[in-house]
């Protein structure tokens, strides 16, 4: 059973490759994603492997963890299951007493 696992803090520098390399060497890669900004295309600095095996999976997650890659320490753990949005964003809850955005005014807007 394939395994997908959560890999965090990456430099803008580490690509796909550099990850599958790295981890190809503890099992066999199934996909490498870098999540990657929709409107610049730069990386958001976190992605996705999967793995063939759980096992494989794990050894990757006990090995790579709080490794380094690019100088920044790497954060790889179980991917967790994308949790469904409740449609939308909300507006007006949760707040009480009088709406509207309290606090300072200041600084310049673009």
């Amino acid at each position: 059973m394939e395994k997908k696992i959560y890999i965090g803090n990456l430099a803008q520098e580490a690509t796909e490759d550099d990850l599958r390399h790295n981890f190809e060497q503890l099992g066999k890669v199934v996909s490498v994603q870098i999540v990657r900004d929709r409107y610049t295309g730069l990386s958001r600095g976190f992605g996705f492997v999967e793995m063939d095996t759980e096992e494989e999976a794990a050894e990757v997650i006990k090995s790579f963890n709080n490794g380094e890659l690019y100088g920044k320490k790497l954060i790889v753990n179980e991917a967790k299951p994308r949790k469904e949005s409740g449609g939308g964003r909300g507006f007006g809850g949760g707040r009480s007493g009088g709406g509207g955005r309290s606090g300072g005014g200041g600084g310049r807007r673009y």
